[in-house]
């Protein structure tokens, strides 16, 4: 019927999502609390491959069998549009705590204007700078993250990135096939490629600027923010990945393509995320 609306029937993917996640973080504050190795992380990580693998190719059989109508499709949009909606309010709690620490705790501990007082009574050894390592060198001494070298060469990799899903996008549309896959392989290389510098810089940051979680509010404000933002890209290559394939063996037209759109939406948004990371974190 033209007027049907497909409602999904009864599925198992939530709530084995939920089960795979609440292993894997445990099984991650464990290991960083030095509780246990990371057997409990990994099989959590395992688990949620195999549910994400299934979870996508319901969907998938879904979409192809044709039966989404137009009231579907306006779902998913509302609903990717919802999901960003909430990874913007996600981030902006973060970029919030490192404005508060910066623009307000900091200056306060140190004893700035009328808080003079506050310095003199309970922090007189602690001075308002940035990268700070906490009241009396509590972070121990480290070597701040710099805006040139890896992060900067990352910044031009997601932008590029940005521009070959957009090339990919155009092909799409356009009925081009080639531009269409290379446009997507050239963004799932560079979205990798930059999970990896980010992994490399992580070590290097720990081995030879002994910048760790435990560097005061410097430390942790950098790690929750690029390490949550590193997860997100490496989330969205792995869907990238999952539409390449979709696009090889021919799931989409140039009418009906909301699986690639969704994506694109996703990758745009770590775009213009990294960049306020840029600024913010590593460059001011």
């Amino acid at each position: 019927m033209s007027g049907s609306y497909y409602i999904p029937s009864e599925t198992k993917w939530p709530f084995l999502s939920t089960v795979a996640l609440i292993i894997l973080f445990v099984g991650l504050s464990n290991y960083l609390n030095d509780e246990s190795d990371l057997t409990l992380m990994f099989t959590g990580l395992a688990l949620l491959m195999v549910v994400v693998y299934g979870w996508f190719s319901y969907v998938i059989k879904e979409s192809e069998a044709g039966i989404y109508n137009s009231q579907v499709d306006m779902s998913f949009r509302w609903g990717m549009a919802w999901f960003i909606f909430s990874e913007v309010m996600f981030f902006s709690a973060f970029f919030g705590a490192l404005y508060y620490a910066r623009e307000l705790s900091l200056p306060w501990l140190g004893g700035d204007g009328a808080k003079v007082s506050t310095n003199i009574v309970l922090w007189p050894q602690f001075e308002n700078v940035w990268p700070s390592n906490g009241p009396e060198n509590y972070g121990g001494d480290f070597i701040y993250m710099k805006a040139a070298g890896i992060p900067a060469i990352n910044t031009l990799i997601l932008l590029t990135s940005g521009l070959t899903v957009t090339w990919a996008h155009h092909g799409l549309k356009e009925a081009k096939r080639n531009q269409l896959i290379w446009g997507l392989i050239a963004t799932v290389l560079l979205g990798f490629l930059f999970v990896g510098l980010q992994a490399y810089e992580y070590m290097h940051a720990y081995s030879d600027l002994n910048l760790k979680l435990t560097s005061g509010i410097y430390g942790s404000t950098f790690y929750m923010l690029t390490g949550f933002h590193g997860f997100h890209v490496t989330l969205g290559a792995i869907m990238l990945t999952v539409i390449l394939i979709r696009c090889i063996n021919g799931h989409f037209t140039s009418q009906n393509h909301f699986g690639f759109e969704a994506v694109a939406w996703y990758w745009h948004f770590v775009d213009v995320v990294w960049l306020g990371l840029f600024v913010f974190v590593y460059w001011l």
